[in-house]
């Protein structure tokens, strides 16, 4: 006999404040200045290969290519966003893209000066991520800056830049509805609409003072004019654990952000990508890009992108192999390290450093500060 399997309502969570959680990292306790004493990297090797890495990100910015930055939510953890503010300062990086939990331990520093919480202990207490403020101010954030056409990363950043956003009266968003229904930004427009009747948003200006905001890589991004895309997962983030949760709203932005980080890599001829600490997404998304940009290009009678420097950097040892010489066998359990290996079949040069992300970072930037 079939079973038919009622879906959960989320609209009967209950959420709770932020104020509540046992937060386990600072802003004050992670966040390193860019004149630290850079972490130890293991040998000569690999410094070598951060000198290399540098010089062509000088070459690829010389010649108007792109350098992109793909990173896992440690980075941010670990408290590069002021080395990151000063290289996008610097003109060095020209594209960032990270996952939904790099945004939301972004935002959560900003405004709250506080992220990560226990997940063992808070699942089996029913609290793992149903925390208010971080999903309600997020899913506005999006909502809002769809109207503008704006996707996740972009949307997220001003929201942190300005210190708050505007909300349009439900009577605008019915009238707009009504006169172009076959408008491009009608679904967004509903989605907003049905938010606003539901859960009593508010109307007009919502000051949402980010009193962290130096914390916040979105937000340097957004300040120097550079995009950061997000590409999330529909359940990856606790951003689902909300009532307000909305797979469309969420799925609007990261379409946006995917289309926008294929422009980036259709100008990677020539240019550098950076993955550092992105074992899943990264690669995942970057494979997909490469190949509708190759497509493109061979549409319009031109080669396939081959003139790219990629380093990936991660804390697994590789699975022990050179992958200068190419990807292993499917005997060797190195072929099965997906952050090695798709790199590796994008047309570039990649290489591997096993290497703690900040480091990376902090070695990166002292080296392209010389001469």
């Amino acid at each position: 006999m079939k079973r038919k399997i009622q879906p959960l309502d989320l609209s009967q969570l209950q959420v709770y404040p932020l104020a509540e959680r046992q937060s386990l990292t600072r802003v004050q306790e992670v966040l390193v200045s860019p004149t630290a004493q850079p972490k130890p990297l293991r040998d000569e090797s690999q410094a070598a290969i951060i000198d290399e890495c540098a010089q062509r990100i000088k070459r690829a910015r010389d010649n108007d290519r792109s350098v992109m930055l793909i990173y896992g939510a440690h980075l941010l953890r670990n408290g590069a966003a002021l080395i990151l503010d000063q290289l996008l300062g610097d003109g060095f990086l020209t594209h960032l893209a990270t996952n939904g939990a790099g945004t939301i331990h972004d935002w959560e520093y900003a405004w709250f000066g506080a992220s990560t919480e226990s997940v063992e202990m808070n699942v089996a207490e029913g609290k793992f991520g149903t925390w208010h403020e971080t999903a309600w101010h997020i899913h506005v954030a999006l909502m809002v800056g769809a109207l503008q056409g704006d996707g996740y990363g972009r949307s997220l950043g001003r929201l942190i830049h300005e210190d708050g956003l505007t909300i349009p009266t439900p009577n605008e968003l019915d009238d707009a509805i009504s006169r172009e229904p076959t408008h491009p930004l009608t679904a967004a427009r509903a989605d907003l609409l049905q938010a606003m009747r539901k859960f009593d948003l508010p109307r007009g200006r919502i000051d949402v003072q980010h009193r962290w905001k130096e914390a916040s890589i979105l937000r340097s991004a957004y300040k120097h004019g550079v995009p950061l895309t997000v590409h999330p997962g529909i359940g990856y983030d606790i951003i689902a654990n909300h009532p307000m949760f909305s797979g469309s709203v969420i799925g609007r932005g990261a379409e946006l952000d995917f289309k926008l980080f294929g422009g980036s890599c259709a100008e990677l001829e020539g240019g550098v990508v950076l993955s550092v600490g992105s074992a899943i997404m990264g690669p995942q998304v970057f494979e997909k890009s490469i190949s509708c940009v190759n497509n493109l290009r061979l549409q319009a009678g031109q080669p396939v992108l081959r003139d790219l420097g990629i380093y990936v950097v991660d804390l697994q040892d590789g699975g022990g192999w050179d992958w200068t010489q190419g990807e292993p066998p499917k005997s060797n359990p190195a072929y099965y390290l997906r952050f090695c290996k798709s790199y590796s079949r994008m047309g570039g040069q990649m290489q591997y450093l096993q290497l703690d992300n900040l480091a990376f970072v902090q070695h990166l930037s002292a080296a392209l500060g010389r001469g």
